[in-house]
C-alpha cells in the first residue's frame, strides 16, 4: 500500500521546526529515520497531513559522555552509530547500549532507525524505552514554551503515548550515570521481530559481590516497567534465579497473538535470569552466582 497523501516540510532549525508544529497541530508529524512512521504510514494505520522532516539539523547527531560521566545521545544518532562507537567514546561504563543495539531490527534498520524516533514513538517492546526506564536516563524536549528536562520514569503514558506535546521536539537522551554491569535479552519469534518480551538486569557491585541493582521489563504492560519485586531480590543477596522467579510473579502480561499471560511469565524467568548472569559476566568473576 502507499501513503495517503501529505505535506512534505523540511525543518532547518529546532526553534522553526517546534513553530511550525505549533501552526500545524496535531495534523503534523516528525520524521527522522522513519522507520516506524512510515510502515504505519503505508498501512494507513498513520495519516498525517504533514511530515516535518528534521534530518538537516545535524547538531542533534551526536554522542559522547561529559566529564561528570554522563552520557549524551542526541535525538538523531542512529543505532548504528551507538553499535559501532568506539571504546573511548562510550567507554565500559555504556558496553550495555553497544550490546543491546544487536536486538534491534536489521542492519539497514539500524542505520536509518535514530535513538530519539524510537523513544519519541514510545513502543512498550523498543530496547531504548526499556534501557531508558531500567538505565534511569533523561529526555530532553524543546517547544514553544521553552526547554524540559523529562525522566524516562515518568516519559511513557501507554501504548505510543508520552509525555511530549505535539508541538514539541525530543532533541537529546542523558545517560546519567555508568551501568557497567548490565545486561539486556528478549525473545523474538524471529531475529529482527519485535520482541515479545525483553528483559534487563543493572547490578550494583562493590568487592565483587551484588548488593543491589535494576531490573526492568517490556512487553509485559502497555509502557516497559521496574520490577520493585524483583530488585528487592537482589538487594537482599539472593539468586538471579530468585530474582527472575519474583520478576515473573510480579508481572501481569496481557493474552495475545505472541503468546498467553502464562508463557510470557515463563519468558519473563528465563530472560531475568539470563540477563542477570550476563551482567554478572560483565564483572570478570568466573563463579557462577548462584546460592
Amino acid at each position: 500500500m502507499k501513503p495517503a497523501p501529505f505535506r512534505y516540510h523540511r525543518a532547518r532549525d529546532v526553534q522553526g521546526t517546534t513553530a511550525l508544529l505549533a501552526e500545524l497541530g496535531d495534523d503534523a508529524k516528525i520524521i527522522a529515520g522513519g522507520q516506524s512512521l512510515v510502515p504505519m504510514m503505508n498501512f494507513r494505520l498513520a495519516r498525517p497531513s504533514h511530515l516535518v522532516d528534521i534530518g538537516a539539523l545535524r547538531h542533534l547527531d551526536h554522542l559522547g559522555t561529559t566529564p561528570d560521566g554522563a552520557l549524551h545521545i542526541g535525538a538523531l544518532t542512529t543505532h548504528h552509530t551507538v553499535e559501532t562507537a568506539p571504546e573511548d567514546v562510550l567507554g565500559p561504563g555504556f558496553a550495555v547500549l553497544r550490546r543491546a543495539m544487536g536486538w534491534i531490527g536489521h542492519l539497514p534498520i539500524r542505520t536509518r532507525g535514530t535513538v530519539g524516533g524510537s523513544l519519541a514513538h514510545a513502543d512498550a517492546t523498543a530496547e531504548w524505552c526499556l534501557l531508558a526506564r531500567t538505565l534511569g536516563a533523561e529526555l530532553h524536549a524543546t517547544g514553544p514554551r521553552g526547554a524540559r528536562r523529562l525522566p524516562a520514569a515518568d516519559f511513557f503514558l501507554g501504548p505510543y503515548t508520552s509525555l511530549l506535546e505535539p508541538d514539541e521536539l525530543l532533541t537529546e537522551i542523558v545517560f546519567p550515570r555508568p551501568a557497567p554491569h548490565a545486561a539486556l535479552t528478549e525473545f523474538a519469534e524471529r531475529k529482527g521481530d519485535f520482541a515479545l518480551v525483553s528483559a534487563v538486569v543493572d547490578l550494583d557491585v562493590e568487592d565483587g559481590r551484588v548488593h543491589g541493582g535494576r531490573v526492568g521489563l517490556g512487553g509485559v504492560a502497555p509502557v516497559p516497567v521496574r520490577v520493585p519485586e524483583a530488585e528487592a531480590v537482589l538487594a537482599s543477596g539472593g539468586s538471579f534465579a530468585d530474582c527472575a522467579a519474583a520478576a515473573a510473579a510480579a508481572a501481569d502480561p496481557p493474552d495475545g497473538a505472541g503468546g498467553s499471560a502464562a508463557y510470557r511469565r515463563q519468558l519473563v524467568r528465563t530472560l531475568v535470569e539470563r540477563a542477570g548472569a550476563e551482567a554478572w559476566a560483565t564483572t570478570g568473576t568466573r563463579e557462577e552466582r548462584s546460592r
